[in-house]
């Protein structure tokens, strides 16, 4: 699978930067935005994602398509999507594998699924309706998750194998939610990163999280973990190079301090390539 977006680290755009990126134009090679933020008709966000679109590659990350749902998708969601979509005409569209509601209430959060043959071949319907009301393939990124589901009969690398390759979709990888998952559950990432198909993998994600001990909660309002970036130098061992996103959404820090980011991912990207091509 083709991966569209440009080598190198992007950068969150959020709305505590935009006069700095109106203004500074920085140096990065994309950047992403959640997608529901700007699915409206018009106001200052979406002007300045239009200003932003037209120097810089766009990823649209949505976070409530409920891929995961026993309920249809949402059809005034995708109408509404599809709009942005057309408008900002960004090289990649992801979401997440949950489900974020029931009964037309959003939940807010991204929920975990069982990780059964049944739930896999229902969310692949759903990613194949999607990709069909969208036009193009979209990612679907591996979430963190602090419950177990009794019922679950595979590991969850081998249910994004299952879903991925029955929708025919790409992968959007997060390396900090693998690495939750991992502390939280006791599961082995060196085994996920095996089981997943490298080819589909079309992004990273990175983000810090509150480490408590017995938990890790993954909150993107810290740098990237020492743990996290290990993790990451072993995915790119696996993987090859994939374009990659630092990921800040709370307790947001001056702009040059996520770019230090991005910038520090792209020289574990370089060390990387460096080492593969030995």
């Amino acid at each position: 699978m083709r991966r569209a977006l440009p080598s190198g680290c992007g950068v969150g755009l959020r709305k505590e930067h935009f006069d700095h990126v109106l203004a500074e134009r920085p140096s990065v090679p994309f950047f992403e935005v959640v997608s529901e933020n700007f699915m409206v008709e018009g106001g200052r966000p979406l002007a300045v994602l239009e200003q932003v679109r037209r120097d810089y590659p766009v990823a649209l990350h949505g976070v409530s398509m409920s891929l995961g749902s026993a309920e249809p998708l949402d059809p005034a969601y995708l109408a509404r999507l599809k709009a942005l979509v057309d408008r900002i005409e960004p090289l990649v569209v992801s979401d997440h594998l949950c489900w974020t509601g029931l009964g037309g209430h959003n939940s807010h959060d991204l929920l975990p699924l069982p990780l059964t043959g049944e739930a896999a071949r229902a969310t692949a319907r759903k990613i194949r309706q999607a990709q069909d009301a969208l036009g193009r393939c979209i990612l679907v990124e591996n979430i963190s998750s602090y419950i177990e589901f009794r019922d679950s009969s595979m590991s969850e690398g081998e249910f994004l194998r299952t879903v991925v390759e029955e929708a025919d979709c790409g992968i959007l990888l997060d390396v900090n939610n693998l690495y939750v998952n991992a502390r939280n559950h006791g599961l082995d990432p060196e085994r996920f990163l095996d089981r997943i198909p490298a080819a589909r993998v079309g992004q990273i994600h990175l983000a810090g999280h509150e480490d408590h001990g017995d938990l890790v909660i993954d909150t993107h309002d810290h740098p990237v973990t020492d743990a996290v970036w290990a993790l990451y130098r072993r995915a790119l061992e696996r993987l090859g190079p994939v374009p990659t996103l630092v990921e800040w959404d709370a307790r947001i820090p001056a702009f040059e301090v996520v770019l230090a980011e991005a910038r520090r991912a792209e020289a574990v990207q370089e060390e990387s390539h460096a080492r593969n091509a030995a």
